[in-house]
């Protein structure tokens, strides 16, 4: 099989050509699919956003506690002065912060312990923690870091939650936001016999990888959305967007001599944490989203995502990958 880093040259392959690409999305003129409203509040609910220190997970977090919610932040940094800023900010003052390295999985199991025992069940969880690394890194079991934060967690987490217990179902169905990418239409296969496989790579390689993780992604949550909605009977709602090209921190690794003109376009172009977390909340919050199986967004829109994501086959291949992965890493002593 073809290596996906082999392929011919695609709109997300490096950080020039995936930030031309963010700025042309947002000049596509696409219908919205309604509109985030005021009163469209979340007195009464739990909501639980991960990666919710900075950028578009703390734009997130702040208009979720304005909107009334019992806030819990997962974040890896920032505790607890983040969590008292969104208090101040929001004049709420249900926010709790917990602990979280994605990148291990020992971290990610204390947390899923930490939201049944102490902070669920939870309503709304929105899945927003992401990287982007000048290299590849190796996590604390051996696992290649982007693919671990970007994909892998998210996979372990969620079935963590649900094994728990954690999610609410009453008075409606929980929902499950993930923050996905446009990039998943990029690469063109599945690289099925590479999957969790350690692999060395630099700066050239990572936009690309990050496209690739984000097809995985986009096909667990349409997968997820099969499993647990199996009989037609609707227990959770699992909706995933792309917000667009976002001015937040998430090129911070890019090389030295990029950076200046990065950060320049991206406070031109690129859309701000607040008004890129619109679209999130709307699928948190809005009661148009109420009961549906299934959603993908792009900013405001709702559109189909790349068929080899919505393939059931890729699905069932991807989910029987990734267990047999994680039931590999546990019985490691």
């Amino acid at each position: 099989m073809t290596n996906i880093n082999d392929h011919k040259t695609k709109k997300y392959n490096n950080p020039f050509t995936a930030t031309l690409t963010g700025i042309r999305d947002l000049f596509r003129k696409l219908p919205p699919a309604g509109t985030l409203k005021p009163e469209n509040r979340l007195d009464g609910k739990t909501v639980l956003v991960d990666g919710s220190s900075s950028g578009l997970g703390f734009a997130v977090a702040l208009d979720v506690a304005r909107r009334g919610a019992r806030l819990v932040m997962a974040c890896r940094s920032g505790i607890p002065g983040k969590g008292e800023l969104i208090k101040k900010l929001s004049g709420n003052p249900r926010v709790t912060m917990l602990p979280v390295d994605f990148s291990d999985l020992e971290s990610i199991e204390k947390l899923a312990r930490q939201i049944r025992d102490e902070a669920g069940p939870i309503d709304i969880y929105i899945s927003n923690a992401g990287i982007v690394p000048k290299k590849s890194r190796k996590t604390p079991q051996g696992l290649e870091e982007m693919f671990m934060v970007n994909y892998f967690s998210k996979f372990v987490f969620i079935n963590l939650m649900i094994e728990y217990g954690c999610f609410a179902c009453k008075p409606e169905p929980s929902r499950i936001v993930l923050v996905s990418s446009e990039s998943h239409r990029n690469p063109d296969k599945f690289d099925w016999d590479g999957f969790g496989i350690y692999r060395d790579y630099s700066i050239g390689k990572s936009i690309e990888l990050y496209g690739y993780y984000k097809l995985l992604l986009t096909t667990f949550s349409v997968e997820l959305s099969r499993r647990i909605n199996a009989d037609e009977a609707v227990r959770g709602s699992v909706f995933a967007l792309c917000p667009g090209p976002v001015n937040s921190n998430i090129a911070r690794e890019a090389p030295l001599i990029f950076q200046p003109l990065l950060k320049l376009v991206f406070s031109i172009f690129f859309r701000s944490p607040a008004r890129a977390a619109i679209p999130v909340v709307y699928l948190a919050a809005s009661p148009d989203q109420k009961g549906k199986p299934y959603d993908y967004f792009f900013l405001m829109s709702r559109k189909e995502i790349d068929e080899k994501a919505s393939n059931p086959g890729n699905g069932k291949k991807l989910w029987d990958l990734s267990q047999a992965l994680l039931e590999k890493l546990r019985q490691k002593p």
